[in-house]
């Protein structure tokens, strides 16, 4: 009974107070760490603008997909104007926490966030909350801090705190992007990705042609943002994606240069380039790693390109594995063994094989029921 008081007192201070609740998550009975499960599993999101959903799959051990499950988020799917495979023309739209076992999805058409409860494959909705913003498309994780990124209205970020299950959101820990509305297409003149440094001490937000900026937002010890972001201007680059070494650089797809490029992430937020490797593809928007190896969707080109982190922030290509069209996103799996692609265009799941020189062996595909256009993937 005491935590249950507890936990809706804190509620009720966090209309008011972001520092109050952020400091009193800290001495809140933590979630339970999910127990292991013998299968792996995949989700992908459909954002479907009908009615959005997440389709969860059990992962065999030679990485192929069987469907698991059907689960609808209570939201809608969402469309940015110009977009024909990538309807919210991001990345990060639906992120696991598999450290406590729960996983949020944006619902991009109905400005709200889901979160479900996971016990393996199955997937059970615990709580809809809003985005604190219009148009989601990204979500950032870190300990028991959430942020979610809005793409609409000159773009916006909303953070909030994770009490035991579900989310409790901290109206002080909103900032607006200030992004120009006016400039178009839009799927290419809205933000794309929200994401913490590994430490959690920073939050990065790339802008793509809005500016060309790559954002970073310092993160105070009670977990709230600073006033205003560190602005680094990529002229030309449209800074789209963005993952991170094993030694904490930044790396993020360009698709204005149809390249991957690194940066030394400093503390004060600015960053110095590092290098560059060009795809010699179309549409180099998103990336994916597994802690040694990237790979860089190519949605106009329907390949995956692969690089080699040689452990310095440098990278060394590995050539083109075609995929279906309009590749989209992508993730690895906990263990490094497989990758698997999102092809927007007729809503496909490539699966494929890493080497340990990092090569990608093609072994299967699945088509995911009302996907063509979504985005947004995970695996456990």
């Amino acid at each position: 009974m005491r935590t249950s008081t507890h936990g809706r007192a804190l509620a009720r201070i966090a209309a008011g107070a972001g520092i109050a609740v952020a400091a009193a998550a800290l001495f809140a009975t933590p979630a339970q760490a999910e127990p292991a499960h013998p299968h792996r599993a995949v989700f992908v999101e459909t954002d479907n603008t009908a009615g959005n959903s997440v389709i969860a799959y059990d992962a065999a051990n030679d990485g192929t997909l069987t469907p698991a499950g059907t689960y609808a988020t209570g939201g809608l799917g969402g469309v940015l104007a110009g977009s024909v495979v990538d309807h919210t023309a991001s990345q990060g739209s639906l992120v696991l926490d598999r450290a406590h076992g729960l996983l949020y999805a944006v619902n991009a058409g109905s400005n709200t966030v889901t979160v479900f409860d996971v016990h393996g494959d199955r997937l059970v909705r615990r709580q809809i909350i809003s985005s604190g913003g219009t148009f989601p498309v990204s979500i950032a994780v870190h300990g028991n801090l959430v942020y979610v990124l809005n793409a609409r209205g000159g773009g916006s970020i909303q953070g909030y705190v994770r009490i035991g299950r579900t989310l409790v959101r901290v109206p002080s820990w909103q900032r607006s992007l200030g992004l120009d509305i006016t400039l178009t297409p839009e799927f290419t003149s809205t933000p794309a990705q929200i994401g913490f440094t590994p430490d959690g001490s920073q939050l990065v937000v790339t802008t793509k042609g809005n500016g060309n900026d790559i954002d970073v937002y310092a993160v105070n010890a009670f977990g709230g943002p600073s006033a205003r972001p560190t602005v680094n201007v990529e002229p030309g680059a449209v800074p789209f994606a963005f993952a991170f070494d094993a030694r904490a650089n930044l790396v993020v797809a360009e698709a204005g240069t149809n390249s991957l490029a690194s940066f030394a992430l400093h503390r004060d937020g600015t960053l110095t380039a590092i290098d560059g490797a060009a795809t010699g593809q179309a549409a180099t928007c998103w990336v994916a790693t597994d802690g040694k190896h990237f790979y860089a969707s190519n949605a106009g080109s329907a390949t995956v390109t692969g690089y080699t982190d040689r452990g310095d922030g440098t990278l060394h290509g590995l050539g083109n594995t075609a995929t279906d069209a309009g590749t989209v996103d992508a993730i690895t799996s906990s263990d490094g063994r497989f990758l698997w692609v999102q092809a927007g265009a007729n809503g496909v799941v490539d699966a494929f094989r890493i080497g340990a020189d990092g090569g990608l062996t093609a072994i299967g595909s699945v088509t995911v029921p009302g996907s063509v256009g979504g985005e947004g993937i995970a695996a456990s």
